[in-house]
């Protein structure tokens, strides 16, 4: 039967075994970072990747003296160190030891130089970048005639809006004279009075990419009137370009997304705000339908006509009121003089003469109510209900007062 192991001893087996190997223990490997992280601990963990496969890298904080430049995503550098296995974990990774910048390199400390002196110019300020305008009409395109980039520009645009128009300029986007051909491109486009251009090719390495990264084509870009969409590579890739544009897209597909609005959607929009401004519109009749009926009411209410009438009938009801305290004022004067004359008949003289007395006066019409205001042969008259009498006193006497004793 044959051995078995376990997994920590088939791990040290062959950590021996690479630790016996005295190429993996002093090796130089070639390729491009991927996914760098810079831990907390001061250790740095990457990925070395090229066209046929990757390799796990790590750069512990005690190594990092002699790295005098920041790690970046695609960056070409030679990492010299030891091939080694991590016996936890059972898989194999590059130790480093020192790390520089392959020919590629130099290119990215050119990107970074430039990079620096434009953003100190200014040319990266927000405030000189150029809103997209969201309902483009015609859109100009800087890019090379054939490729990927174009084809998906235009399949996209004509499925967004197959009525927008696309300007192709045919530009070199690689090579010693791309540059030039691509700042040329965009003074001609902008030219034109387009509504927005964009700038672009489709992924490559940084070499591919390197004319992107030319002061004539930032300066071409900063200097065009009309708002620039930079498009350059994959996500992952970024140019001078994408600093100097108006907006960056991540890639040709995203920048004609970003620069076509889609008409359907547009045109379902426009239904929606139609239908939105229908019934907002209808509401609003509604509303000034049932103010006009309140105004009309509250008109009625206040039309002279009706105030006249109430004040006609106001004037009818005081009018009434007053005739009827009238005559409630005539019927207490009528019933307050029956009493007053019932009184006076009372003590009127001929009253009291119809009932068989006398009213007597002398000569000189005085009355005579008692014998001394007369004597003997002085003239008297006698006043009866039916005529007056006129005699002669012949003899006065004079009786004691009833009740004298």
């Amino acid at each position: 039967m044959a051995s078995v192991y376990s997994v920590s001893q088939v791990n040290a087996y062959i950590k021996n075994l690479f630790q016996q190997d005295f190429a993996l223990a002093r090796i130089s490997v070639k390729g491009e970072i991927s996914n760098c992280k810079y831990h907390s601990s001061g250790h740095i963990y990457f990925t070395l990747k090229d066209k046929g496969g990757t390799l796990a890298a790590v750069m512990f904080a005690g190594q990092r003296k002699g790295l005098d430049f920041q790690l970046q995503e695609g960056q070409q550098v030679v990492v010299a160190g030891t091939v080694d296995v991590y016996e936890r974990d059972g898989r194999y990774q590059l130790y480093a030891r020192e790390i520089t910048l392959d020919g590629a390199g130099d290119l990215f400390r050119r990107f970074e130089k430039l990079r620096d002196q434009l953003e100190e110019m200014g040319m990266f300020a927000p405030e000189y970048k150029q809103r997209i305008p969201k309902y483009a009409e015609t859109v100009g395109v800087v890019t090379a005639p054939t490729g990927a980039a174009v084809r998906d520009i235009m399949n996209i645009s004509h499925r967004r809006n197959p009525y927008v128009q696309l300007v192709l300029y045919p530009a070199l986007v690689q090579g010693a004279e791309a540059s030039k051909s691509i700042a040329a491109g965009i003074h001609a486009l902008d030219q034109m009075g387009l509504d927005v251009i964009i700038v672009g090719r489709g992924g490559g390495s940084i070499e591919d990419l390197w004319a992107f990264n030319e002061e004539i084509v930032a300066r071409a870009i900063f200097d065009c009137s009309t708002p620039v969409i930079s498009a350059v590579g994959h996500e992952t890739d970024v140019t001078i370009a994408d600093y100097v544009a108006d907006m960056r897209a991540p890639t040709p597909s995203a920048a004609a997304e970003l620069a076509v609005f889609d008409w359907r959607q547009f045109e379902e929009d426009i239904r929606i705000y139609e239908t939105s401004l229908i019934r907002s519109m209808e509401r609003c009749v509604e509303k000034r339908k049932s103010l006009l009926s309140q105004y009309e009411l509250r008109l009625k209410l206040h039309h002279p006509g009706r105030q006249l009438n109430d004040k006609r009938q106001r004037l009818a009801d005081i009018q009434d009121r007053m005739e009827r305290l009238i005559q409630q004022k005539i019927e207490r004067a009528r019933h307050k003089l029956a009493l007053l004359s019932g009184r006076l008949s009372a003590q009127s003289p001929l009253d009291k003469i119809s009932r068989g007395f006398g009213f007597i006066t002398d000569e000189e019409e005085r009355k005579i109510v008692s014998v001394d205001q007369t004597a003997p042969g002085r003239s008297f008259h006698v006043q009866l209900s039916d005529g007056k009498i006129t005699g002669e006193v012949k003899a006065v006497e004079k009786q004691e007062a009833a009740g004298k004793i």
